[in-house]
């Protein structure tokens, strides 16, 4: 994609069937742009409606300002994110929803925050939403425990409506289910300047939500990944080696005890002469059990092993993000 004249801001708008919403989304956008130099770029991913014929028409209309995207085929929000950020090129960019949920009057204050505040990122807070239980009530469960994994005092992290400095967009890659995390991608890049906005949320006025127990369920399991990688990425030993060498060592304590405790019923019985023969020890489930932990702790720590062998092996591993330089 070639490269536009510097604009300010660069409006990311990533959809799946919304072809009844854009025309409305853009007309609003550019009523709060006035004056200002900006794109908008949407990403259709892979809708099954008209969703490109409208984006198509918006571009030929307004084809300085509008960027189309189209997946052939439907990867989900996050590979639409991933993508309009490679092609924003504004000094802010913005991300929203296409369902005008997201109130494109929050574009200008975002903005604000982000140069004003000297933030890298701000998220919007939709402090009142206009959404049923069925979704509320599981988002207020994720936003809690992201805050505890991530250290990221956030109240809605997945608010769509967000604002970054255009380095951290570049510097971040957004996969799979992540575009949940993206506060956790950036502070893990060290872009931890990061602010929150309480922003409006509006009744979907078109379609219907895409939220289901399925993204539900894939978002808590993208949080235990994004918070081992956070975490362990680089040093894998530090968790399967000490897990492995904790089990193995607590395990063969157990195993001590029951044996010491089998030849001490050996010996009383021998020094009592009386016939009572003691339990045999294949007889004793803590002897299973302390052998069971064992073997497990020992494939812990070669599971790091190996882990650390590959991850030291790794080209990228020593790509750190340098934040500025002086001299050489």
């Amino acid at each position: 994609m070639k490269e536009r004249p510097s604009i300010d801001l660069s409006i990311v708008v990533p959809l799946y069937n919304e072809e009844e919403s854009l025309p409305e989304l853009k007309a609003w956008i550019d009523r709060v742009l006035v004056g200002r130099t900006y794109e908008v770029v949407f990403v259709d991913d892979g809708s099954r409606d008209g969703s490109w014929e409208v984006i198509s028409a918006l571009h030929a209309a307004d084809p300085d300002r509008v960027v189309g995207l189209r997946f052939a085929r439907n990867y989900g929000k996050s590979a639409g994110l991933h993508m309009g950020f490679q092609a924003a090129q504004g000094r802010v960019v913005i991300t929203m929803d296409a369902d005008l949920q997201d109130s494109p009057d929050e574009i200008l204050p975002l903005e604000k925050q982000v140069l004003e505040g000297g933030l890298d990122l701000v998220s919007g807070w939709k402090k009142k939403r206009h959404d049923p239980l069925s979704k509320t009530i599981p988002t207020k469960l994720y936003n809690w425990a992201t805050r505890k994994v991530s250290g990221i005092e956030l109240h809605d992290f997945n608010c769509g409506l967000k604002a970054y400095r255009r380095e951290v967009i570049k510097a971040i890659e957004v996969q799979g289910e992540m575009h949940r995390y993206i506060p956790m991608l950036a502070k893990n890049a060290g872009f931890d300047r990061i602010g929150e906005r309480v922003v409006q949320h509006q009744a979907r006025k078109y379609g219907s939500s895409k939220f289901g127990l399925e993204r539900f369920v894939n978002g808590f399991l993208d949080l235990m990944t994004i918070g081992f990688m956070s975490r362990f990425s680089r040093k894998p030993m530090h968790l399967f080696g000490a897990l492995g060498s904790v089990m193995f060592l607590i395990s063969a304590l157990g195993l001590t005890v029951v044996v010491g405790m089998k030849l001490i019923a050996m010996i009383e019985v021998s020094m009592t002469g009386g016939e009572h023969v003691a339990k045999n020890i294949t007889e004793i489930s803590a002897f299973y059990i302390s052998l069971a932990g064992m073997i497990l702790g020992a494939q812990f720590f070669l599971a790091g092993f190996l882990a650390e062998m590959i991850s030291r092996s790794d080209p990228s591993r020593s790509d750190y993000m340098v934040a500025e330089t002086t001299g050489r």
